[in-house]
């Protein structure tokens, strides 16, 4: 017992000493609250040039398609070797050829037909020219018959002649008097005759030159540089008129169709014209548009990590707008779509290719341009002068590719942020650093160009 209680004089000098060292000590130093800035990407807002554009996509079709279509019938006795599929042949080849027998017999049966004509109405000239001589001998003949009636008609008076006589004489006066009456009237008719032979040549000329026609029409040509999309037509067939032969689609000329958004297009044209449309945008006012900014037009074909671009031209917009899509059809075309192509860097615009067309129109300088994800709805967030966040209403025009146009709002000098605020509060410190690349790839894209990344 006595061992247990020697053992609290060392515990009660510990806790004695603790207790001194305790009350010597003063407590920690406590510091007020700070607030942390957030570190954000920013831009220093600038008016720049804008090329106001808008994309599609769309596939390639020929600017024309010809169709050969029998205009005869008749049974085909040549095609040309390399008429298939996917060739390409010059204008003016000759690629089908219809038997011609029975045309080149109908254009000499024609032929032979005006002959005959002609030398019916040659033979109406000389038969105009006989009985006019034969006319003036039978009224000689009739005035000599007149005289020697009147002098029966003396005699019989006086009684020297026989009745009988007098009506014999009258008799071959008339005769007489008939055969001068039928050569006038032949004479009469004879220049309804020619008209009625000349009008019989005129059908024989035209049946020869539809005869011609048709004989011409055995021969199937090409009527420019083309490309051969289909053949239905070999040799030794038998083909009716109005059958289908060839499609060709020509080289010269690709067109390209996109649907795009009316707001879209609408938008692009308010960019481009100072205060904007005055008349809301339609199919039919949208022509005189094009015709009064000049819109110019490029083709893109993105094939992996490559991109191929040809010039194009606007070159007209579709008859109808869809009612579902709210879109309208957007067409440009692009010249030489063959002439342009370089084996093995640039490949021809070919028949449904699935490309890409921008469309521009007339610049527009002192654009405000803010990077497209920086809008938070119809919002941007900006840096104030004692860098501190302020959310911004602004009026936004043009969506164009990654970036946005905005008419009200901001001003030039404004400081926007890029970066994503998670949250975004009214008010919070900001620690604002510039991003020059972002700026300058924006600017790029805003004139129509690229900037390095």
């Amino acid at each position: 017992m006595l061992k247990k209680l020697l053992i609290l004089p060392p515990i009660l000098i510990g806790l004695a000493v603790l207790a001194y060292v305790a009350s010597g000590r003063s407590g920690p130093d406590r510091k007020p609250p700070a607030e942390r800035s957030r570190a954000v990407r920013i831009i220093t807002v600038e008016a720049v040039r804008l090329v106001p554009r808008v994309t599609g996509f769309g596939s390639v079709y020929p600017g024309t398609v010809w169709n050969a279509t029998a205009q005869v019938s008749g049974e085909v006795i040549h095609v040309l070797p390399a008429l298939k599929k996917g060739a390409i042949l010059a204008a003016n080849t000759e690629i089908v050829r219809i038997s011609p027998a029975n045309f080149a017999l109908a254009v000499r049966q024609a032929e032979a037909n005006i002959r005959s004509a002609e030398a019916k109405l040659a033979e109406l000239k000389v038969t105009e020219t006989n009985n006019a001589d034969l006319l003036k001998i039978e009224k000689r003949g009739l005035k000599l018959r007149d005289s020697e009636l009147s002098r029966k008609a003396n005699l019989l008076k006086r009684g020297t002649v026989a009745r009988s006589a007098y009506e014999l004489e009258q008799r071959e006066a008339l005769a007489q008097r008939k055969k001068v009456q039928d050569l006038e009237n032949t004479l009469r008719l004879l220049p309804t005759q020619r008209a009625v032979q000349q009008e019989q040549i005129a059908v024989y000329q035209t049946q020869l030159e539809s005869a011609k026609l048709d004989l011409a029409r055995t021969r199937i040509i090409l009527p420019f540089d083309a490309k051969i999309a289909a053949v239905n037509v070999e040799e030794k067939q038998f083909v009716q008129t109005g059958g289908a032969l060839v499609t060709a689609d020509s080289l010269d000329t690709a067109e390209v169709e996109a649907q795009m958004p009316i707001a879209q297009f609408r938008a692009m044209v308010n960019a481009s014209i100072p205060g904007g449309l005055s008349t809301g945008f339609t199919a039919q006012s949208f022509s005189e548009i094009v015709k009064s900014y000049g819109f110019t037009a490029v083709v893109r074909l993105r094939a992996g990590n490559e991109l191929v671009e040809w010039p194009a031209r606007f070159a007209r917009i579709s008859d109808t707008v869809d009612p579902k899509t709210r879109t309208i059809g957007a067409i440009v075309a692009v010249d030489g779509a063959y002439a342009l192509a370089t084996p093995g860097r640039r490949p021809p615009l070919t028949k449904g290719m699935f490309v890409e067309i921008e469309i521009q129109t007339r610049p527009r300088d002192g654009a405000i341009v803010v990077p497209r994800a920086s809008l938070h709805g119809d919002k941007l967030y900006v840096v104030n002068s004692k860098n501190r966040l302020e959310i911004r209403p602004v009026s936004v025009g043009l969506l164009q590719g990654d970036l946005a146009v905005i008419e009200k709002g901001i001003d030039p000098g404004t400081r926007l942020v890029i970066s994503d605020l998670i949250p975004a509060i009214a008010g919070m410190l900001l620690a604002p650093q510039p991003d020059a690349a972002v700026l300058a790839r924006l600017k790029a894209d805003a004139a129509g160009g690229t900037a390095p990344r």
